[in-house]
């Protein structure tokens, strides 16, 4: 999809190469995946970042070589990955790099895990990649140019309310806030479709804007997670709001995303009660 600007939209800049941001991002998705799928089933949790929250060296293999590609490609924006530290230079333009989304997963050998990526103009994203290198599922969307799955346009479920809903969600890695989000959950069901519990946000926003789940529910997430996700779903014809519906950004550190109906359903099933500890 080729990337357009209008008066209300920024001009992505093209690359030192030539290419569109999008272009770079696919060379990015393509470099960790063909990493990824490499070594999984042969990569273990090589150190530990908190409980439940581990990383392997393909995280930092994979991050590694999407920063060198955004260095040579574009040189002067910004870098903020998951596993290393930001690089570039402090502006307007900022890469958001999550090299393996779903690494407890990954080190388990349960096939459910992706690569994240996102440019972002400020705190908000305008070109996104979320890619499933086992089922060569590949995510994307541009900043008013729609959201797509392997070239095909997607559309976020129409599903009206809760009860209706296939639900995604996933616990993080702060234990107060899990459980409140656990009790939430306890007081909505059985007044929902199903629940899903898939161990990768990355893959979890991007269900959302293919309709796939019904709504997708966190409430601890940091950049990487977040802002491919924000954009796809956007794109898609979603809604996309924190905890409590109010405006999301990278900078986020909860989501409430899906079928515009169902979400308003959410909140208002959610209201008063803390996520927070």
């Amino acid at each position: 999809m080729p990337e357009t600007s209008s008066p209300q939209e920024p001009e992505i800049p093209r690359s030192a190469g030539g290419r569109t941001a999008l272009e770079v991002a696919g060379l990015c998705a393509d470099a960790a995946g063909a990493i990824i799928r490499e070594r999984f089933l042969r990569d273990r949790a090589s150190a530990v970042k908190g409980r439940g929250n581990v990383v392997t060296e393909t995280d930092l293999l994979v991050e590694r070589a999407v920063k060198e590609i955004l260095a040579r490609e574009y040189p002067d924006h910004a870098v903020l990955g998951e596993e290393t530290a930001a690089s570039g230079v402090a502006g307007s333009w900022l890469w958001l790099v999550d090299p393996l989304d779903g690494t407890r997963n990954y080190s388990r050998g349960i096939p459910h895990f992706g690569f994240n990526l996102a440019l972002c103009l400020g705190d908000q994203p305008v070109v996104a990649v979320t890619y499933d290198p086992v089922r060569e599922e590949r995510f994307h969307a541009v900043l008013g140019g729609g959201a797509f799955l392997n070239g095909r346009p997607l559309r976020a479920s129409t599903a009206a309310s809760v009860a209706e809903c296939v639900l995604g969600t996933d616990l993080g890695y702060d234990d107060a806030r899990g459980k409140r989000l656990l009790e939430l959950l306890t007081d909505l069901f059985p007044g929902l479709d199903s629940l899903r519990v898939s161990g990768s946000a990355a893959l979890g926003l991007a269900y959302a804007a293919a309709g796939r789940l019904d709504l997708y529910v966190h409430h601890f997430l940091y950049p990487w997670d977040i802002g491919p996700g924000i954009l796809l779903v956007r794109e898609a014809g979603g809604t996309v709001t924190d905890r409590d519906g109010g405006p999301v950004s990278i900078h986020s550190e909860s989501v409430v995303a899906g079928a515009p109906g169902a979400h308003r359903d959410f909140l208002a099933r959610a209201a008063g009660r803390p996520w927070r500890a």
